[in-house]
């Protein structure tokens, strides 16, 4: 099996955005469900983080709203035998608050965690799987995927089936 430590793909609007997440979902759960799979989303305010999380979350059958957990931390969503935990940490003044909140706890088997402005909880967050940068492309976007391990590599691998 050839695996692929890099992906990169052009993201033309906002639409595109939900349907890469719908497609990156579909690789995820053709994964044993052993252990969780951490993402970490970086990109500018606007950037489209919580657009590529609420086509992975829609993606599942989520029927309702997936806004930015900005001012909650996070939103839990049970979908299809999984559970997501959409973090942003924007707002997050001192990692330490983490430990409060049993972050610990998140990273459970069978679990999926989105973590937006991870740099906030250097140190206390679990390793991602996968690193997804989105940057801005004029009026488009730039994602690349860069697995972290072999977990991130599988998802890499599946997606360019």
């Amino acid at each position: 099996m050839t695996t692929h430590s890099h992906y990169r793909q052009y993201i033309a609007d906002e639409n595109a955005m939900c349907d890469f997440g719908k497609k990156l979902i579909h690789a995820i759960c053709q994964l044993d469900n052993d252990n969780s799979v951490v993402l970490y989303l970086n990109g500018d305010l606007g950037a489209g983080k919580t657009t590529l999380s609420r086509g992975i979350i829609q993606a599942l059958g989520h029927q309702g709203n997936v806004k930015s957990p900005t001012y909650t931390l996070v939103e839990e969503y049970y979908l299809q035998d999984k559970t997501i935990y959409h973090f942003d940490l924007y707002r997050l003044s001192d990692p330490e608050e983490l430990e409060f909140m049993g972050i610990r706890d998140y990273f459970n088997k069978n679990t999926i965690c989105l973590i937006e402005w991870t740099e906030k909880g250097a140190g206390l967050l679990a390793k991602p799987d996968l690193i997804v940068n989105i940057e801005y492309a004029e009026t488009a976007r730039e994602l690349e995927l860069i697995a972290q391990n072999a977990r991130g590599e599988q998802i890499i691998t599946l997606l360019t089936k």
